[in-house]
This record gives structure tokens, C-alpha cells and sequence, in this order.
């Protein structure tokens, strides 16, 4: 009777141990779970860092919340061409031109003033983050420089008040400061400054403050003419700010160019007055290549 219970028991057991068996068996495996997981964040990466790479890619870890030019781009290797996404936008401020871009009263001025009102709201020019806010007795008054995801940068100067801080990431046309008549200024007005890697660029080169928009969806120009030369080497069609030699919307004798997020080969051909084959030829890739954001390519 004993040996017999037994039997019955180690019966038991032995159906305990192989339910048990089973019930791990049909368990998805925690493993694949995170794996799952890090592909999807992978994914999510891969969607997400073209859009952000423009801008890390050229500044790198540099992000002074002191400087307003902490770069020295004269000692940076520049590319060739550079293209700068400008589709996604929005005019800071309504008010018209005051003073414009260049040299005033023996000083450089290196943006374009427009009129405002004290308390009237300046908005970010396109999506990217807070580097800066800072106040300058003698110069830009209460300031917000903003880096942007196209690689840009602009300024904000003689602000009365911040809305936003460093750090914080916003979007075109999102309200930033309040306008002001602080700092080195005689009147109620906005400083505006268009930036890259420091330099500075004739706003009216990418804005047509006029009719409040801007020239093109696209500003394509060389970073090396641009580091040598100054603005003079963007040209700016049919205005009175000066035509400055150059195809109008084409970086001159580009030899490189650095792939954008979404860019095509017939649409880099375009943009660089060459041809698919040329580029293909060139660059030993054939027209179903896949590009890659931040690849280089040879043009000539």
C-alpha cells in the first residue's frame, strides 16, 4: 500500500514537472522581448536621426550656452556644397525692415533689423533647440540664439523678455521672446541674425521679408567660398542686396556633395547642374544605389 501511494505521487510529480515544462516552453522568451525592442528603437533611430544629424554632424559636441560664436570654422574642413532645407519655416516678426544687412556707420552689421513693438512676440524661424539666452549691456541686449536641425542658427537680439530656455527644443513659428528695445539699441526693434558654423549670412539671401516669406524651399551654397569670401558668395536674385556672381540657387564649382535626408540622384543632378551617370561614374554606384544620409558624393 505504501509502494503503491508512492507510485501514485511520483505520478503526480512527474505530470507537475512536464506541465510545468510545457508552460515555459509556450512562454515568449524574454530574450526576443528585447531584442524586439531594441530593433523597434532602432527603427525609431534610423527614422529619426537623418532629421537631427544635419546639425550634429556639423557642430559635433559644441553646444556653448556662453558664445555666440564658439566655433572657428577658418580651421574646420568645410565642404564643398552644403544644402540647407528651408521648406519648413516661419518670418520671426511681421514688422518691416528698419536697417538692413552690412556695413552701417563704420560697423558691421551682421543681420537686419525689423520694427516692433515692445512686448510684441518673436517667433523661432525654424524647428530646432535653445542654445543660448543671455543678456548684453552693450550689445545684443536680452538674446536667444536658436541652432536648427538644417544647420542654421539665428539670433534674436534686443529681446524685453525670454519665453523660452536652453535646452528646449521648438518648432517653427513657436513664440521664443517678447520684443524689446534692450541692449545697444535707440528704438523698439528686432535684431535678426541668419548663421552657419558662425558666419554669418545676409538674411535677405533666405527670407524676402517684403512679402514675408521666403526665396526658395532650398538655399544651396559653398561653406568654403562662404569662410573665404563672406555673404558676397551667395547670390541673391533680382533684389537690390546685390548680385553676387554664380548661378542663382547653385554652390559655384562644388566638387563634393553631402547627402540630405531624402535626397534622390536626379534631384542632387539637378541641384548641381551634372548628370546621373556623371555622378554614378564618378562615385562607382549605380542608379538604384541607396543613399545614405551624410555620404559624400563626388560631382566633378
Amino acid at each position: 500500500m505504501c509502494s503503491t501511494n508512492l507510485a501514485q505521487a511520483q505520478n503526480v510529480a512527474d505530470a507537475h514537472t512536464l506541465h510545468h515544462q510545457q508552460l515555459l516552453q509556450r512562454q515568449p522568451s524574454v530574450y526576443e522581448e528585447i531584442n524586439l525592442l531594441d530593433t523597434v528603437a532602432m527603427k525609431e533611430l534610423l527614422i529619426t536621426e537623418p532629421w537631427i544629424s544635419e546639425a550634429a554632424l556639423l557642430y559635433g559636441e559644441n553646444w556653448s550656452k556662453d558664445r555666440v560664436n564658439p566655433y572657428e570654422a577658418s580651421k574646420m574642413d568645410l565642404p564643398d556644397s552644403m544644402y540647407i532645407d528651408l521648406s519648413n519655416y516661419c518670418i520671426p516678426h511681421n514688422g518691416y525692415i528698419t536697417s538692413n544687412y552690412g556695413w552701417r556707420r563704420r560697423r558691421m552689421h551682421r543681420g537686419i533689423d525689423l520694427k516692433v513693438i515692445t512686448g510684441d512676440t518673436i517667433r523661432a524661424a525654424f524647428d530646432g533647440k535653445i542654445r543660448l539666452t543671455k543678456y548684453e549691456r552693450r550689445g545684443y541686449g536680452y538674446y536667444v540664439i536658436i541652432r536648427h536641425n538644417n544647420g542654421l542658427e539665428t539670433i534674436y537680439g534686443h529681446l524685453s523678455k525670454f519665453l523660452v530656455k536652453p535646452d528646449q527644443e521648438v518648432k517653427a513659428g513657436e513664440p521664443i521672446a517678447l520684443g524689446g528695445n534692450t541692449g545697444r539699441s535707440t528704438g523698439s526693434h528686432l535684431h535678426f541674425e541668419t548663421r552657419y558654423l558662425g558666419m554669418d549670412i545676409n538674411p535677405n539671401a533666405i527670407f524676402d521679408f517684403h512679402n514675408k516669406t521666403i526665396r526658395k524651399n532650398e538655399l544651396i551654397f559653398s561653406p568654403k567660398l562662404l569662410a573665404s569670401k563672406g555673404p558676397s558668395a551667395i547670390h541673391v536674385e533680382g533684389t537690390k542686396y546685390g548680385i553676387y556672381g554664380g548661378k542663382s540657387g547653385s554652390a559655384s564649382g562644388a566638387a563634393t556633395y553631402r547627402v540630405r535626408k531624402g535626397d534622390t540622384l536626379s534631384r542632387i543632378a539637378q541641384r548641381n547642374g551634372t548628370t546621373v551617370s556623371k555622378i554614378c561614374r564618378l562615385n562607382g554606384i549605380s542608379k538604384t544605389s541607396i543613399l545614405r544620409p551624410g555620404q559624400v558624393l563626388k560631382l566633378k
